[in-house]
C-alpha cells in the first residue's frame, strides 16, 4: 500500500515511517522540516534497511506543491502528523497555531478529496478532553479543550467528523494521543528537542547529559498523590504500531473511528524522575516552580476500545520508556 506520511521527520512520524517500511508499505512522507531534519530519513532508511522512501520538503499550506505530490504519487492511505504541538507556546501564539494546525489540515482535506485519496488516519490528542471529569478517559468523554493547541486537534477533529457526514467514501480513525516518550531501541532515532524542549523526558534526558543544570517540575500541589501532574506516559513504538493496526481498521470502512492511545496507567512527574534513575543510575536535579498555564492535574486513559477493536495494547512500561530515552539521548549530538 501507498502511504502518504505529513511530518514523517518528526518524533512520532518517523517511528511510524520505519514500522510501515516493516510492514512493506510504499512510503512517501511530506515535511517542512521546521522540527525535525532531513537526515532523519537516512536513519529510517538504515533502521528498516530499506532505502525506498520518497521526501519532499514542502509546507502543507503550499496547495501547489501538495497538489503536484498527489498527482504524481499513487497514494492510498495518508497518516497526518504534521503540525506544531507545544501546548504553553499555543497559549502565547495562538495564531500561529490555529494557522499552521488547521487551515493546513483544510488544505491537505480538500486535495484528498479532489485525487479521490478517502483513507485518512489523524494524530490527534487527549488534550481535547481538557479537565477530565472522570478518570480513566473513555472516548466518549466530554470534550472540552483548555488550550490553543488542543483547541487545534478539536477543531479538525470536529472538521472529519463533518466530512465523514457528507460523504460515505470517506474511511478515517482519529487516534487521540496521550504522552508519547521513549525512542526506537537501535538508539538511532527518538524524541530530539530544539532549545529547551517542551516535555518532560527530553528535559529529564538534557539535564542528565548536563545540558540543563536542573529540570523545573510545574506545580506540587495539584490533587495527586504526590502533587506533581499525572500522566499517561507510553512508548512512542507501542504508540505508532497502533497506527499500523488502524490502517486495517480502514479496510473495514467503518466511515469514523476514535481511539485513545495510552496504556491505561498515571505517572507522576516525580514518578518519572525516580525510575529515571533506577534505570540509568543518574540523579536528576529539580526544582519546584509555578504551575503551567493550561496544564491540567490528572490525565490517563481508557485504552480499551482499541484493544478491543484494533487488537492493539502498549506493551512496554515505564522502565523501557526510560531505558530507551537515554539510550537514544546519551549517544546524540
Amino acid at each position: 500500500m501507498v502511504v502518504l506520511v505529513t511530518g514523517g521527520m518528526g518524533y512520532i512520524g518517523s517511528h511510524t515511517c520505519v514500522e510501515l517500511l516493516k510492514e512493506n508499505h510504499r512510503l512517501i512522507i511530506i515535511d517542512n522540516l521546521s522540527n525535525s531534519s532531513q537526515y532523519i530519513k537516512d536513519k529510517i532508511e538504515k533502521i528498516s534497511k530499506k532505502s525506498s522512501v520518497t521526501f519532499y520538503k514542502i509546507n502543507l499550506i503550499d496547495k501547489a506543491a501538495l497538489k503536484e505530490i498527489f498527482r504524481k504519487e499513487n497514494i492510498e492511505v495518508v497518516i497526518h502528523f504534521a503540525g506544531l504541538k507545544a501546548v504553553g507556546e499555543s497559549v502565547e501564539n495562538p495564531i500561529k497555531y490555529y494557522y499552521n494546525n488547521v487551515a493546513s489540515s483544510i488544505t491537505l482535506f480538500d486535495i484528498m478529496n479532489k485525487y479521490n485519496v478517502k483513507n485518512l488516519i489523524f494524530s490527534s490528542s487527549a488534550t481535547v478532553y481538557g479537565v477530565p471529569k472522570e478518570l480513566p478517559i473513555k472516548e466518549d468523554a466530554n470534550l472540552n479543550a483548555v488550550n490553543p493547541y488542543g483547541n487545534s486537534k478539536l477543531m479538525i477533529e470536529n472538521i472529519l467528523k463533518d466530512i465523514s457526514l457528507s460523504d460515505e467514501n470517506w474511511n478515517i480513525v482519529i487516534l487521540r494521543y496521550f504522552n508519547p516518550v521513549g525512542a526506537h531501541e537501535s538508539g538511532l532515532i527518538g524524541e530530539n528537542s530544539v532549545g529547551i524542549p517542551n516535555n518532560l523526558m527530553p528535559y529529564i534526558c538534557q539535564v542528565a547529559k548536563g545540558i540543563f543544570p536542573k529540570l523545573y517540575v510545574f506545580g506540587d500541589n495539584y490533587n495527586t498523590p504526590d502533587g506533581t501532574g499525572v500522566r499517561d506516559y507510553i512508548h512512542v513504538v507501542d504508540l505508532v504500531k497502533g497506527h499500523i493496526k488502524s490502517i486495517n481498521r480502514l479496510l473495514e470502512k467503518k466511515r469514523l473511528s476514535i481511539y485513545n492511545l495510552g496504556t491505561g496507567i498515571g505517572y507522576s512527574v516525580l514518578d518519572i524522575i525516580k525510575t529515571f534513575k533506577e534505570e540509568t543510575g543518574i540523579k536528576i536535579n529539580y526544582e519546584i516552580t509555578e504551575r503551567r498555564p493550561g496544564d491540567i492535574s490528572s490525565c490517563y486513559a481508557d485504552p480499551s476500545k482499541a484493544r478491543f477493536e484494533l487488537d492493539w495494547k502498549a506493551e512496554k512500561n515505564l522502565k523501557d520508556m526510560c531505558k530507551d530515552s537515554w539510550n537514544f539521548y546519551k549517544n546524540s549530538k
